[in-house]
């Protein structure tokens, strides 16, 4: 298996876009990432777009404005992680030796307001009213605490520390910092669930292109390695069939506790050796649980990092300095690529305020609906 490297990257900022298509959009991230890459378009060996709202076939759709080379452009869904599994499928066809290059493009362009039901739930449960994602949010915050007496104030702190990392990252939909008492007064939308506790479904794209790493010098002076690329589906305690798997006496590990422990496999690390992380933030609770199941604390101890600031930018491992999904928003489609961008940048030490210092290895995590998970270590 070839080793793998990303040479060029593009994004299109998050947020509502009535006066764009989602062709331009994607377009506007994929001629960034060929831009920075040094690449032509004619020189695409393969595409993957990842996306979960859009119509049959936007990949060609959008691409092929680019001119019709007759390449194989392959559209990808799979929930949440849909650019994880995209990314993966680019990874494997460079890693096998079946292409050099490949071009991975995220676009999304969701309706407004909570995702649409018949996407994510079975007839049974839209009919009973089971059909809307915070409720499973809450009811997932609410056993935490229970279990482990985190606190609604632990659950507050994430949303306080992404907005606040949000001001510095001018691709999010929302740069505005909040203080405590703004996320706990903040509408309830399922109690411990605060209103600006939660991301938005929303409009974006994000673009990668990936070369064999023998050949990245042709590119680029500043490849950042894959050192691995995972996605997996794994049956456990689903939030969304409660009547299934909420009152389970037996406890599955979590899909993401099994996709980052074969990715540190892969990488060759273990969670103590990551410097930065960008991770599934779709409420601020799911973050502090995420902390749990990618190794950075015992089960239980997530607040405890928050507490402490072990997760703010300049401690330990700084988690979400982009501002999360609570602040840029989740196009689906774009949200894994959104954060490869983000840590790319890391690795390339082109931030500002939110940059870590000689950043080397950092860690991307998405989970979706079905059990999906995806989970991307890169390297310099």
């Amino acid at each position: 298996m070839r080793e793998v490297s990303i040479v060029g990257f593009g994004i299109h900022k998050f947020g509502r876009f009535d006066d764009e298509s989602y062709i331009d959009i994607g377009l506007t991230a994929a001629k960034m990432a060929l831009k920075d890459a040094g690449m032509n378009w004619r020189d695409v060996q393969v595409a993957f777009y990842s996306r979960m709202y859009l119509p049959a076939t936007s990949g060609v759709r959008t691409l092929t404005q680019l001119g019709r080379t007759g390449i194989s452009i392959v559209d990808v869904e799979a929930a949440c992680a849909s650019g994880g599994a995209a990314l993966r499928q680019a990874y494997l066809a460079i890693a096998s030796g079946a292409y050099d290059n490949a071009l991975v493009l995220g676009v999304e362009k969701m309706p407004r307001g909570f995702m649409d039901p018949s996407q994510l739930y079975e007839d049974w449960q839209i009919k009973m009213g089971l059909s809307q994602n915070p409720m499973y949010w809450a009811m997932s915050a609410r056993r935490h605490m229970e279990d482990y007496g985190t606190t609604v104030e632990q659950i507050a702190k994430v949303a306080v520390k992404n907005h606040r990392n949000s001001v510095y990252n001018p691709n999010a939909m929302y740069q505005k910092e909040f203080t405590l008492e703004d996320i706990l007064n903040s509408r309830i939308v399922n109690d411990p669930i605060r209103l600006l506790m939660i991301c938005a479904p929303n409009e974006g794209a994000a673009a990668a292109v990936l070369c064999a790493k023998d050949i990245a010098h042709r590119y680029t002076d500043k490849p950042i390695d894959i050192a691995a690329c995972i996605h997996k589906v794994a049956l456990y305690n689903d939030w969304r069939v409660p009547a299934r798997s909420m009152s389970a006496r037996v406890k599955n590990p979590h899909v993401t506790e099994l996709a980052s422990k074969e990715a540190y496999e892969a990488a060759g690390i273990g969670p103590e050796d990551l410097d930065v992380a960008e991770v599934q933030d779709t409420d601020a609770f799911i973050e502090l649980q995420t902390y749990e199941h990618l190794g950075l604390c015992k089960p239980g101890e997530g607040g405890r990092l928050i507490d402490e600031g072990v997760v703010e930018i300049g401690a330990k491992i700084p988690v979400n300095a982009s501002g999360g999904l609570i602040s840029k928003g989740e196009p689906i489609g774009a949200s894994h690529l959104g954060q490869i961008y983000h840590i790319v940048q890391q690795l390339r030490g082109e931030l500002g305020p939110t940059q870590v210092p000689n950043a080397k290895v950092g860690l991307a995590h998405v989970t979706g609906a079905g059990g999906n998970c995806a989970v991307t270590i890169l390297k310099r």
